[in-house]
């Protein structure tokens, strides 16, 4: 594993938050399914920063996640699968069961069907446009021969 492909990863997550997460949401907002907006800028805990700018870094650590996990894999298509399962199975479970108790909030949204629905799905539209983004990017960068 280079630095090169770290770094597509990290990008390429980010760049998945500011579009394909952030897009998701704010259509889902518009449509009346979720009450936060995207891009959200209220300061996060404990450091203060706008919300989109933790999502942006988180999503670039998942971003390297995703590449560690799929850059063995032999096809674009089970790399993109796979990003979109990290992201649904494997963010969504970080969210509910890490970060929800660090929160002071309860695990797996309390458990409601009605609430539990969105993080999967959101998570997993991140993980969709990260595998894209790192292919494409991954492309992009790649040294040519």
């Amino acid at each position: 594993m280079s630095i090169l492909r770290i770094a597509v990863g990290f990008v390429a997550g980010i760049l998945a938050v500011l579009t394909f997460h952030q897009g998701f949401i704010g259509a889902m907002h518009a449509a009346g399914l979720v009450a936060n907006a995207p891009f959200r800028m209220n300061p996060t805990a404990p450091f203060g920063v706008p919300v989109i700018v933790s999502n942006a870094f988180w999503g670039g650590v998942w971003g390297i996640a995703i590449v560690l996990v799929t850059d063995r894999m032999k096809t674009n298509r089970a790399r993109v699968v796979a990003a979109l399962v990290i992201g649904a199975v494997g963010a969504t479970a970080v969210g509910w069961f890490i970060v929800a108790p660090l929160r002071g909030l309860p695990v797996a949204q309390g458990w409601n069907p009605a609430a539990m629905w969105r993080g999967p799905l959101i998570n997993g539209v991140f993980g969709l446009g990260a595998g894209l983004l790192i292919g494409w990017i991954g492309n992009a960068v790649r040294p040519r021969a």
